[in-house]
């Protein structure tokens, strides 16, 4: 091969009326005679390489004959601009190396069934659609975390390996842990974020969370990513402008670097240019209400009683009367996690909220100022059914300079099935893990 500059084709305008070595795999190929045009991926892009056998070798045009879809090749040729092709360039290929050509590939243009697609996921996620859906989620991910950098929060890692529960014991992966007793694999980062919370003043905790529920709705997966904040000092109020914030710069920057992708999936992105400050706020007793006057108008959706939880049909309900996402807030304190501070004003319910995306998507925040007072905590952990001795590390935090807090945790996996609006969680995630999936 000629030694020119190797680039990617996410950079090949720099490389205009030059001629410049792509390595990638073929993506697509289409033979017309004397003409061959290879799509060629390498992963920042996707661009048309027309091999003419008048300009090229011999043996390059047989090599070039010769490719099958995902094989790898190296390719040499002159950058030209051409405004009908994606991207606006095309390749007019000099010179052609294979590297190694792929076997029958078993993915094809073809329609192939989910289960069969979930069976070769390590090979799915190069497929276009796919490609982009991993891509947003990579950019929600840097969003999240350097705006919060940039908001002055420490990531502070939390352990995977717990000895205790966070949010019951119910739905807990256990393993045996030396000769310790048992472990179990984290539910949230929130409890050992606080710590730190209670070290730096603004952390956030970032990693793949577990839960052993048995549930099949597209909405769940048993092995899914969080990132969890949580600020001092901070009261309830405090903790949903704090979520509508991080929200809309996620979202906002989304449309602004990776509007390609998001064509790509055919997203309509007017639903997400409203996403901006401030968010409705709706209370849990509003909420119900709703629910009993509307439930009518949503597919399996039913009245509830003063309590109970909401469904995904009662979450779609609600997100139907807005144009962005709002907040239902002050759920029942008996329908939550045990460390949430419940109201002075209305002790029966918890200082909390859950942030419903639109569009059908639900839940993608669960959030709460956190009890800081040592004696009301450990009575609701013992309420719960909980032994106390587990958390006397928890407990400290309350016994030493102890202070109103608060916190939130948003799934990664649900934020971009609602920006992508993608229908199933599973394809959010690389290799998703749900109750009947563990493999790749």
């Amino acid at each position: 091969m000629s030694q020119l500059p190797t680039t990617s084709i996410a950079a090949i305008a720099s490389y205009a009326e030059q001629s410049v070595t792509l390595a990638g795999w073929v993506y697509n190929k289409t033979e017309k005679g004397k003409l061959i045009f290879v799509q060629l991926r390498d992963g920042s892009g996707t661009i048309q390489c027309v091999v003419f056998k008048k300009n090229v070798s011999e043996a390059a045009f047989q090599a070039a004959q010769s490719l099958t879809q995902e094989s790898s090749c190296r390719v040499t040729g002159g950058v030209r601009a051409d405004s009908r092709a994606p991207g606006g360039f095309e390749l007019d290929v000099q010179e052609l190396e294979v590297v190694h050509l792929s076997q029958e590939y078993p993915i094809s243009p073809k329609e192939h069934g989910t289960e069969f697609l979930m069976e070769h996921r390590h090979l799915w996620v190069r497929s276009s659609r796919q490609h982009a859906l991993l891509r947003i989620r990579a950019e929600v991910i840097a969003a999240a975390q350097e705006w919060l950098n940039a908001q002055g929060f420490v990531r502070f890692d939390a352990p995977i390996l717990t000895a205790t529960a966070a949010e019951g014991t119910s739905n807990l992966f256990a393993t045996d842990y030396f000769d310790l007793g048992k472990a179990y694999l984290a539910q949230t980062g929130q409890l050992y974020a606080e710590a730190g919370m209670m070290a730096f003043g603004k952390v956030y905790c970032f990693g793949p969370t577990f839960r052993a529920e048995k549930s099949k709705t597209r909405r769940h997966l048993t092995e899914f990513w969080m990132i969890e904040p949580e600020v001092a000092f901070a009261t309830h109020d405090d903790n949903m402008v704090l979520q509508e914030q991080f929200v809309s710069a996620i979202v906002q920057r989304v449309l602004e670097r990776r509007a390609d992708d998001l064509k790509v999936l055919e997203r309509d992105t007017t639903p997400l240019e409203r996403v901006k400050p401030p968010f409705p706020r709706l209370s849990y007793d509003d909420a119900v209400k709703l629910i009993n006057e509307k439930y009518q108008e949503v597919e399996g959706c039913a009245p509830i009683t003063w309590g109970d939880d909401f469904g995904a049909p009662h979450e779609t309900l609600i997100v139907q009367q807005y144009d962005r996402p709002v907040f239902v807030e002050r759920f029942p304190a008996a329908v939550k996690a045990f460390y949430m501070e419940p109201d002075p004003n209305r002790p029966e319910v918890a200082l909390c909220a859950d942030l419903l995306a639109p569009e059908g998507y639900g839940e993608i925040i669960g959030g709460s100022q956190r009890i800081h007072d040592a004696t009301l905590l450990e009575q609701r952990i013992r309420e719960h059914g909980l032994n106390a001795e587990d958390y006397q590390w928890y407990l400290d935090l309350r016994r030493y300079g102890t202070v109103p807090h608060s916190g939130f945790g948003m799934g990664i996996e649900r934020a971009v099935a609602w920006i992508t609006n993608t229908r199933h969680i599973r394809e959010t995630v690389p290799f998703p893990r749900m109750l009947y999936r563990i493999y790749p």
